[in-house]
């Protein structure tokens, strides 16, 4: 099971983003007549069970496609959403696999590899959340999304980092996923508001205000656009002042030493 559980780690992209899956669909042929869930189940404990040397399972959930699953999948701080057929024979995440043989059935396509630096002065503070010294000569940019739990963990981490360093001034650009189908609705409210305590609350799990037609859908599309034309895909992502990218959860220190 190694090579299936190395292959399933190596695709989990950090902290929040979904594997990019083929389009794949069931038949319906046997006498399924059109909603395969009412047939088909498998608990949370069932499939921590059966994918227990790949990683622990969060949530298991209808997929959009029918046929399928959706499997939250988290290991060694990654998360990651695969795909399990209702035969329970095989995860989809880019790869395709046969649990039983470990036999890799279709290889995921090559995709280009990400960004590793920007240029700084295409990074701008307009459409930002301010986290520290407004005026510091010191810039950091966090690509943050308000449903990410690694997101939120962070937070904490950059409210440490501002206080060790009062020259700091951190830029919090709202990205929300795909994979949390209330972020965008809520980065649109807490950037119209420009409101930290909106974002912590958020993170906190706490409900936000619908948006309203002043939570205008622009400032969050231009930071999608933006994120997605350099290649940043996860959350959360840091952006340095030399401009390096770096995706993942950061303590405090290690985001010190970086800067300096």
């Amino acid at each position: 099971m190694s090579f299936l559980k190395n292959a399933v780690l190596s695709a989990l992209i950090p902290f929040g983003i979904a594997f990019a899956a083929p389009a794949f669909a069931m038949s319906a042929a046997g006498g399924c007549g059109g909603d395969c869930a009412s047939c088909h189940a498998i608990t949370l404990q069932e499939a921590n069970v059966l994918l227990k040397d790949i990683g622990a399972v969060k949530e298991v959930k209808p997929a959009a496609v029918r046929g399928l699953y959706q499997i939250t999948i988290e290991r060694e701080g990654k998360t990651g959403t695969a795909y399990l057929d209702y035969g329970k024979k095989h995860l989809i995440g880019g790869q395709i696999f046969e649990i039983a043989s470990n036999r890799l059935v279709a290889a995921a396509p090559e995709l280009p590899k990400p960004q590793e630096r920007l240029d700084p002065a295409t990074l701008s503070s307009e459409q930002s959340l301010v986290l520290g010294n407004p005026k510091g000569k010191k810039r950091l940019f966090v690509f943050t999304d308000p449903e990410c739990p690694f997101c939120a963990k962070m937070h904490t981490e950059l409210k440490k980092l501002v206080a060790l360093e009062p020259d700091l001034v951190v830029y919090i650009k709202l990205f929300p996923l795909k994979m949390h189908p209330h972020a965008y609705d809520k980065a649109r409210v807490i950037l119209g508001e420009k409101s930290l305590m909106l974002l912590e609350k958020s993170f906190a799990g706490e409900a936000l205000p619908a948006p309203k037609a002043r939570d205008a859908k622009k400032a969050v599309d231009d930071t999608m656009r933006f994120a997605e034309s350099v290649g940043i895909n996860a959350t959360p992502t840091l952006v340095l002042p030399d401009g390096r990218i770096l995706p993942g959860l950061q303590d405090a220190e290690a985001m010190r030493k970086l800067l300096q």
